[in-house]
């Protein structure tokens, strides 16, 4: 691998132009695609394999005008002062409010009247219509969503108080700079490290490209899919967090390439060859945890890893082709500070040759310290994290609702009228589908289970069964007492759906439960059962191939352990922020609530990969100095020496991008972004640069330790550039000449 990549980065380098051409020419061709594609992003997913979506996709089938993917809005009003909303006066308000809303847009295809039917609280001071659209939500303009507003605005210029819900509203803008604000930290982050602009530069401008490239790809993709709208933004965050990341570790060991002696074009291709290795294989393990993914069975997951995957291996191809190649156009102003300085540790004809010259770094001091006292330092890292994941098992899940929005928001609003008008359960509707092959069967079974449904103690309401037209399936609108996300609503569910069992043994109708509240219940079982079988195959994979690179099954067990509780801590941390509202003043949190249930297992699939970007990058350098001649310690400290920094700003890096992306305005994305910022954090500074030195200090030369069958076995991917050091010239022992950008070409 190394031998290989070393090619490539020599040929990159010599043939700089023509790499560009190419690049320029894929990004051209796919944003060409992009810009003329037809596709749009959906904001709904399916749930295959459960008994909600089975209703839901019953529902589709006999009931096809009702199910139509038109947008819809509901529009709350409410009195001043407790009022009457029929009352004189006010009901004109309310009839000039739905003629506004019916005028708002030739897409609208009905707006109910709230008295004919029937929507008026009881109290009398509130009642709600419904808006429908003829067109989808993604296609409704600029245009249709500000005349909306303006008829909101309307109804409350009369002295009424009008708010809405619904897919019909535009989605909110907020969070929209957080590529922007990653982009703009890590540019700091880069040049405080680099000491160089076109060595800052570097890592961005070739992040842009591959995140560019796969952006374009996903949009291409999506004329032909239904992606949500979360997949091309996670995309976006990983391909910029680890194009940087990549590019970073290329470019730092160029530089330290050249330190040590080798010219411009052979310290690309050992870059290539050393660091690229890494870059590629630590790739490898983050694709598979995203592709893994697909192991849930879950579309929109699916297509979520998937798509980030993809993101993943154009920031490899990236890194090891445009990387080299622009190196070729600065080979001298790419080195920045680092020039004269001679490379300390390197590896000369063939063996390890460690020197003592100059100040010893804050990585090798921090080494040192964990050397010195491994079990005390590994307790303490431990004991840190294991309290910080505690608030992990209250953890809560569920599908983000209107009840979860900022309370400022008008959706917010809207859901809180409601409640208090309407019951708790009002916004969290179940909807029991019963049918049968004779439409007499199906009628009697209906008229039986409204009825025992109705004799349950949470149910505010049971609406009579409305049959389809060949009157083989009616559908059952259930009211509950309780609010959707509590446990007393999760208690109904299941006491209908065993009214159902019953109902089916009796007749041989069949009954089902759909709805938010049913939901929730269906995707936290289908991923409790899912997570077992997931990271079997995502660990167990991944593990073999760090089994590979490393050559030793301690250390990739070890990895894997320190990832479970860099996950487990970040989960703790999100429950802390997300579910109990600590700090969330600080991070502008406006509404603490139940975990979105894609999160967990999307955050280790994500994390899982990261996590071994960082074991690669670190124990990568470690081993090399140990294969070449270092006693375990020694080559510890050489690790840290080389890689402590940049592993410090490659981390710091994804910290700022995925903190960049919780402002966003989506639940998904905003959870994400800090439960990743927080994952990175405590995976690179507590378990890889902490955890991991103290457990190799245990250890000593039986970390490295490999079963001679094992051994016999394993192909040599040699990632640490072995050949390299036996099969090139090795460098001078001083620093060569300072040559002209001319020189630096040849």
């Amino acid at each position: 691998m190394a031998t290989f990549l070393h090619r490539i980065g020599r040929a990159a380098f010599r043939r700089r132009r023509l790499v560009l051409l190419f690049w320029v020419v894929a990004f051209g061709a796919l944003g060409a695609a992009a810009s003329s594609s037809s596709g749009s992003a959906t904001s709904s997913f399916t749930l295959p394999g459960t008994e909600a979506q089975r209703a839901n996709d019953l529902l589709s089938e006999k009931f096809p005008a009702a199910n139509a993917e038109g947008a819809t809005a509901r529009v709350v009003l409410r009195a001043p002062g407790g009022e009457k909303i029929t009352s004189a006066g006010h009901d004109t308000a309310v009839a000039a409010t739905v003629k506004h809303l019916r005028a708002s847009s030739s897409a609208v295809a009905s707006v109910g009247d709230p008295v004919a039917d029937g929507t008026v609280s009881k109290d009398g001071t509130t009642a709600y219509t419904q808006v429908t659209y003829k067109v989808a939500a993604t296609d409704l303009t600029d245009r249709d969503h500000e005349r909306f507003e303006d008829a909101l605005q309307a109804g409350r210029d009369t002295g009424l108080t009008v708010e809405a819900s619904g897919s019909a509203l535009a989605a909110s803008e907020a969070g929209a700079s957080a590529e922007v604000i990653g982009f703009a930290l890590a540019a700091v982050i880069l040049f405080m490290t680099l000491g160089s602009l076109v060595a800052a530069g570097l890592p961005l401008l070739t992040a842009v490209v591959g995140v560019a490239i796969s952006t374009s790809a996903i949009a291409v993709v999506s004329a032909a899919f239904d992606l949500t709208s979360s997949t091309s933004a996670l995309a976006s965050m990983l391909g910029i967090a680890v194009g940087i990341d990549y590019a970073l570790f290329i470019v730092s060991r160029y530089r330290a390439e050249r330190a040590a002696g080798h010219d411009p074009r052979e310290a690309a291709g050992r870059a290539n060859g050393t660091a690229g290795s890494a870059v590629a294989f630590a790739g490898l393990t983050v694709i598979i945890a995203l592709a893994g993914l697909a192991v849930v069975d879950l579309p929109v997951l699916t297509a979520m890893g998937m798509a980030a995957a993809g993101a993943v291996a154009v920031a490899v191809l990236v890194a090891v082709t445009l990387v080299p190649a622009m190196l070729g156009f600065a080979p001298e102003r790419s080195r920045g500070g680092a020039r004269g300085r001679l490379f300390r540790g390197a590896v000369r004809g063939g063996r390890f040759r460690g020197t003592d010259h100059g100040r010893a770094s804050l990585g090798e001091r921090w080494a040192a310290l964990t050397l010195r006292r491994p079990v005390r330092v590994m307790g303490i890292a431990v004991a840190a994290l294991v309290v910080i994941a505690l608030p992990a098992a209250k953890l809560e899940l569920g599908l983000p609702d209107d009840g979860a929005a900022p309370a400022s928001s008008t959706q917010r609003k809207a859901y809180d009228m409601l409640s208090q008008s309407f019951g708790a359960g009002f916004n969290g509707p179940l909807t029991v589908v019963v049918t049968g092959h004779d439409p007499g069967i199906a009628k009697d079974s209906a008229a039986d289970m409204q009825a025992a449904i109705g004799r349950l103690d949470d149910v505010t309401t049971a609406s009579p069964p409305v049959f389809n037209p060949q009157g083989d399936t009616a559908v059952i609108s259930v009211i509950p007492r309780s609010a959707p996300a509590s446990d007393a609503t999760e208690s109904l569910v299941h006491s209908i759906r065993d009214l159902s069992a019953d109902l089916e043994k009796d007749t041989g109708a069949q009954g089902m439960v759909t709805g938010t509240p049913a939901l929730n219940i269906d995707i936290s079982d289908k991923f409790t059962a899912a997570l077992p079988p997931y990271l079997m195959v995502v660990v167990g994979l991944a593990v073999l191939v760090l089994i590979l690179v490393f050559r030793s099954i301690v250390v990739p067990l070890k990895a894997a352990a320190g990832f479970l509780l860099s996950v487990l801590a970040s989960f703790g941390a999100l429950v802390a922020v997300f579910q109990w509202g600590w700090l969330k003043d600080l991070l502008g949190l406006e509404q603490t609530g139940p975990i979105t249930s894609l999160m967990p297992i999307l955050s280790i699939g994500i994390v899982f990969g990261l996590a071994m970007d960082y074991q690669v990058f670190l124990v990568t350098r470690i081993r090399e100095a140990y294969i070449h001649g270092a006693d375990p310690a020694e080559a510890i400290t050489v690790g840290f020496r080389h890689s402590a920094k940049v592993i410090t700003a490659a981390a710091l890096i994804m910290i700022s991008v995925f903190a960049g992306f919780a402002g966003s305005s989506e639940a998904v994305i905003k959870a994400l972004g800090f439960g990743l910022a927080a994952a990175v954090a405590f995976d690179a500074f507590v378990v890889r640069m902490t955890i991991v030195p103290a457990a190799l200090a245990l250890l000593g030369h039986r970390a490295w330790s490999l079963p001679a069958w094992i051994d016999r076995i394993l192909p040599v991917v040699d990632i640490e550039g072995e050949k390299l050091s036996r099969h090139t010239a090795a460098p001078v022992e001083r620093e060569p000449l300072v040559m002209s950008q001319r020189d630096g070409q040849h």
